[in-house]
Protein backbone atom coordinates (compact mmCIF):
# COMPACT_ATOMS: atom_id res chain seq x y z
CA UNK A 1 0.00 0.00 0.00
CA UNK A 2 1.64 3.62 -0.78
CA UNK A 3 2.37 5.58 1.90
CA UNK A 4 0.79 8.95 2.50
CA UNK A 5 2.79 11.94 1.98
CA UNK A 6 4.60 13.85 4.74
CA UNK A 7 1.92 17.20 3.72
CA UNK A 8 -0.25 18.06 1.19
CA UNK A 9 0.73 20.02 -1.28
CA UNK A 10 0.52 23.88 -0.97
CA UNK A 11 -1.26 25.22 -3.67
CA UNK A 12 1.59 26.93 -5.09
CA UNK A 13 2.89 23.37 -5.73
CA UNK A 14 -0.05 21.91 -6.80
CA UNK A 15 0.04 24.95 -9.37
CA UNK A 16 3.72 24.26 -10.13
CA UNK A 17 2.89 20.18 -10.34
CA UNK A 18 0.63 21.04 -12.82
CA UNK A 19 2.27 23.45 -14.71
CA UNK A 20 5.34 20.44 -14.98
CA UNK A 21 2.91 18.05 -16.25
CA UNK A 22 1.60 19.96 -19.03
CA UNK A 23 4.71 21.57 -19.81
CA UNK A 24 7.42 19.42 -19.37
CA UNK A 25 9.87 21.49 -21.45
CA UNK A 26 9.50 24.74 -18.99
CA UNK A 27 8.85 26.52 -22.03
CA UNK A 28 6.21 30.11 -21.69
CA UNK A 29 2.70 29.26 -23.27
CA UNK A 30 1.73 32.57 -24.70
CA UNK A 31 -1.45 33.91 -22.69
CA UNK A 32 -0.34 31.48 -19.44
CA UNK A 33 2.49 32.57 -17.18
CA UNK A 34 1.89 31.86 -13.67
CA UNK A 35 2.55 34.72 -11.35
CA UNK A 36 6.57 34.06 -9.95
CA UNK A 37 7.87 32.25 -12.93
CA UNK A 38 10.38 33.63 -15.60
CA UNK A 39 10.28 33.21 -18.59
CA UNK A 40 12.67 30.19 -20.00
CA UNK A 41 14.44 30.10 -22.78
CA UNK A 42 12.76 28.24 -25.49
CA UNK A 43 14.91 25.13 -26.80
CA UNK A 44 12.73 24.33 -29.76
CA UNK A 45 12.34 27.00 -32.78
CA UNK A 46 8.41 26.85 -32.79
CA UNK A 47 7.06 25.97 -29.42
CA UNK A 48 3.96 26.72 -30.31
CA UNK A 49 3.44 23.59 -32.42
CA UNK A 50 3.52 21.41 -29.30
CA UNK A 51 1.33 23.53 -27.19
CA UNK A 52 -2.49 24.25 -27.30
CA UNK A 53 -2.49 28.31 -28.20
CA UNK A 54 -4.38 30.65 -25.37
CA UNK A 55 -4.30 33.42 -27.49
CA UNK A 56 -8.09 34.22 -28.48
CA UNK A 57 -7.61 35.57 -32.32
CA UNK A 58 -6.15 32.24 -32.94
CA UNK A 59 -8.53 30.33 -31.59
CA UNK A 60 -11.01 32.43 -33.43
CA UNK A 61 -9.20 31.33 -36.49
CA UNK A 62 -8.92 27.29 -35.72
CA UNK A 63 -12.90 27.33 -35.01
CA UNK A 64 -13.62 29.24 -38.59
CA UNK A 65 -11.37 26.72 -40.23
CA UNK A 66 -13.75 23.86 -38.50
CA UNK A 67 -16.46 25.24 -39.10
CA UNK A 68 -15.63 25.36 -42.77
CA UNK A 69 -14.68 21.76 -42.77
CA UNK A 70 -18.39 21.07 -40.87
CA UNK A 71 -20.29 23.01 -43.64
CA UNK A 72 -18.37 20.78 -45.99
CA UNK A 73 -19.14 17.38 -44.24
CA UNK A 74 -22.59 18.56 -43.90
CA UNK A 75 -23.21 19.37 -47.15
CA UNK A 76 -21.61 16.19 -48.05
CA UNK A 77 -23.79 14.27 -46.10
CA UNK A 78 -26.92 16.46 -47.57
CA UNK A 79 -25.62 15.52 -51.09
CA UNK A 80 -25.22 11.81 -50.23
CA UNK A 81 -29.13 11.75 -48.82
CA UNK A 82 -30.31 13.30 -51.67
CA UNK A 83 -28.71 10.57 -53.31
CA UNK A 84 -30.21 7.78 -51.39
CA UNK A 85 -33.30 9.14 -51.78
CA UNK A 86 -33.34 9.62 -55.70
CA UNK A 87 -32.34 6.04 -56.03
CA UNK A 88 -35.07 4.83 -53.49
CA UNK A 89 -37.80 6.46 -55.54
CA UNK A 90 -36.15 5.47 -59.15
CA UNK A 91 -36.98 1.83 -57.54
CA UNK A 92 -40.16 2.31 -56.04
CA UNK A 93 -40.86 3.48 -59.85
CA UNK A 94 -39.93 0.99 -61.61
CA UNK A 95 -41.97 -1.96 -59.22
CA UNK A 96 -45.06 0.25 -60.03
CA UNK A 97 -44.15 0.01 -63.35
CA UNK A 98 -43.59 -3.42 -63.09
CA UNK A 99 -47.27 -4.36 -61.12
CA UNK A 100 -48.48 -2.13 -63.79
CA UNK A 101 -47.10 -4.46 -66.59
CA UNK A 102 -47.67 -7.72 -64.49
CA UNK A 103 -51.53 -6.58 -64.02
CA UNK A 104 -52.15 -5.67 -67.09
CA UNK A 105 -50.67 -8.76 -68.62
CA UNK A 106 -53.39 -10.86 -67.04
CA UNK A 107 -56.30 -8.79 -68.24
CA UNK A 108 -55.22 -9.13 -71.72
CA UNK A 109 -54.68 -12.65 -71.80
CA UNK A 110 -58.37 -12.97 -70.45
CA UNK A 111 -59.92 -10.52 -73.00
CA UNK A 112 -57.85 -12.40 -75.73
CA UNK A 113 -59.30 -15.89 -74.49
CA UNK A 114 -63.09 -14.05 -74.57
CA UNK A 115 -62.34 -12.64 -77.90
CA UNK A 116 -61.04 -15.67 -79.10
CA UNK A 117 -64.23 -18.07 -78.01
CA UNK A 118 -66.94 -15.99 -79.54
Amino acid sequence: MPSQPAKPFTPQEALEFMQRMWNPFGMPVPGFTPPGTAAASMPFPNPATMFATLDPAEIDRKIGELRVIENWLAMSQNFMQMSIKTLELQKASLEAMRAGVGAADPAKKKNRTQNEGE
